[in-house]
């Protein structure tokens, strides 16, 4: 019988075949021989205790003018899937959170959902590294202008400044204690005192580039160096960061091994860490990216590998 796989994620005639993870997994998941299901987030619903959605099976290439090919669009129970992927961007919002419950419907139902709704509802990208104090940079997480100012000093007048809900580099600052902008970064950063923001130490090693190391199953499957630009503070390839081959260091599979047995136990199989100078600095957990980066720069296929992880999985 053949396996069936549902992604739900953002619009796929926007992705780019040479970088996007979602559509990589999408590949390597034809190619094993699944079956593939496009589900848009709004096409979810619930029939009682079932989790339903208006799914279409697609056909995928890599070739940027005939990516896929889409087929008749049928409503069927998640939990006929054998495996769903959320993979919608962030940020965690309420319409994510709902996303993220019906999920749980299918999950319960025998369907393997990655990541699992438990682990994706207490794992908020900024403050789950919280848990992981040994490994972490100083942080200071708070509203209060006064404090974040005085945090500051304390780092020697210089930190980072970043947004609870942001991604991709999204609404980052690094911070001056002289900065006659400081008062306007504190107050955009925290809504003039209304929600909490994350202040970090500076690590001056992010010039030198932030390591994403991909995480499967608690174990790290590769990496890449995202190098910023020389006018940029933020390596997110996005922005303009170069991607540089890799390896880990001995700090950095220290960091996997202390990390890892918690991101299992919360059921997040599918991660991306973000490492700068041997301190973790973020946790990503909802829509992971680099896989594709990795794989070129590394000569393996790790997308291929997650996949097949996913089968042993199933059986």
């Amino acid at each position: 019988m053949t396996m069936k796989m549902g992604f739900v994620m953002d619009p796929i005639d926007g992705v780019n075949v040479e970088a996007d993870t979602t559509f990589d997994l999408m590949l390597a998941a034809q190619a094993q021989g699944f079956e593939i299901f496009y589900i848009r987030p709004q096409d979810l619903s619930c029939e009682g205790d079932e989790a339903w959605a208006k799914m279409q099976a697609v056909q995928v290439r890599r070739d940027p003018g005939d990516k896929v090919t889409y087929g008749q669009k049928c409503y069927q129970a998640l939990h006929d899937l054998d495996c769903l992927w959320l993979r919608k961007d962030p940020p965690f919002d309420t319409d994510y959170l709902h996303e993220v419950n019906i999920a749980e419907l299918a999950q319960r139902k025998g369907c393997l959902v990655l990541n699992e709704p438990r682990g994706l509802r207490a794992a908020n990208e900024k403050l789950y590294a919280l848990h992981f104090p040994e490994v972490i940079p100083d942080t200071l997480v708070t509203s209060d202008a006064v404090r974040i100012k005085e945090f500051i000093d304390e780092q020697g007048g210089q930190a980072v400044l970043k947004p609870l809900s942001g991604h991709g580099g999204e609404g980052i600052f690094v911070a001056s204690a002289g900065d006659r902008n400081l008062n306007a970064m504190i107050e955009v950063s925290t809504d003039a005192g209304k929600i909490p923001v994350m202040c970090q130490q500076y690590l001056p090693a992010a010039r030198e580039g932030d390591k994403r190391i991909i995480v499967l199953d608690g174990e790290p499957l590769g990496a890449i160096l995202r190098v910023p630009r020389e006018e940029e503070h933020r390596s997110n390839i996005h922005v303009g960061g170069r991607v540089v081959k890799t390896t880990l260091t001995e700090r950095e599979r220290e960091i996997c091994e202390i990390v890892g047995p918690r991101l299992v136990e919360d059921g997040l199989y599918f991660v991306g860490l973000d490492v700068i100078g041997g301190y973790l600095t973020e946790i990503n957990v909802t829509s992971p990216t680099g896989i594709q980066e990795m794989s070129r720069l590394d000569g393996v296929d790790g997308s291929g590998q997650v996949i097949e992880w996913i089968k042993e999985w199933i059986d």
